[in-house]
């Protein structure tokens, strides 16, 4: 597994020793040693059946492979950066909000359940599990990890969600209040709303 570290709080160094990491298109800025770069495809490096989901379900991810000895330093949009680190659990994310993915860890589309219980519109959101560290992206400043306990579930505006991790459950919610007393209360409102136990990651901007 490759150490990940910070340099700050917007970009992550890599330091490859003979190994590979996966990270966002684009995102790499500077890199010293002898490193090559490569699309990790259209499933995210993680083979034909992802891919096939992901054209299935509409939950794109584009990753390269970078490879070889040295250190290589991503960034995005001047956005924070939180790692995030699996022991063989399973995180739910954004698949835009994913920078990079040590090489312990796999990716696949996961259904999330039925956008109001009237629309019948499925979302599905992507799953990063294995034993690694995955590096996540927070626009408008420092991401806030929520708990979440069985006495106090949560709920999230869907604009700031990052990702979750533990023994959750997600599930849309009709939320029309908050959005009319902002001035956005045309359309279909809901909310992300999480029972059980463990963390949601959200950012203070929203998409």
């Amino acid at each position: 597994m490759q150490p990940f570290r910070l340099h700050g709080t917007r970009i992550l160094e890599v330091d490859l020793r003979g190994g590979s990491v996966r990270a966002a298109t684009g995102s790499m800025i500077a890199y010293d040693g002898d490193v090559t770069f490569k699309n990790a495809g259209m499933g995210g490096g993680d083979g034909l059946r992802a891919a096939l989901k992901r054209r299935a379900t509409g939950e794109s991810i584009a990753l390269m492979q970078c490879s070889g000895t040295g250190v290589v330093r991503f960034a995005k949009d001047a956005m924070e950066v939180l790692l995030v680190e699996l022991a063989g659990d399973t995180l739910r994310a954004e698949s835009e909000r994913l920078l990079a993915l040590s090489d312990g860890l796999s990716t696949d589309v996961a259904f999330a359940g039925l956008r109001g219980a009237s629309s019948g519109q499925g979302l599905f959101t992507t799953t990063v599990s294995g034993h690694g560290v995955a590096a996540l992206l927070s626009a408008g400043g420092p991401p806030i990890a929520l708990e979440v306990s069985p006495q106090y579930p949560l709920v999230v505006d869907p604009d700031a969600f990052i990702a979750s991790q533990g023994q959750l459950n997600q599930t849309f919610v009709t939320d029309v209040s908050w959005r009319t007393l902002v001035g956005e209360g045309s359309g279909e409102a809901f909310s992300l709303r999480f029972d059980g136990k463990g963390v949601v990651y959200i950012q203070p901007e929203e998409r």
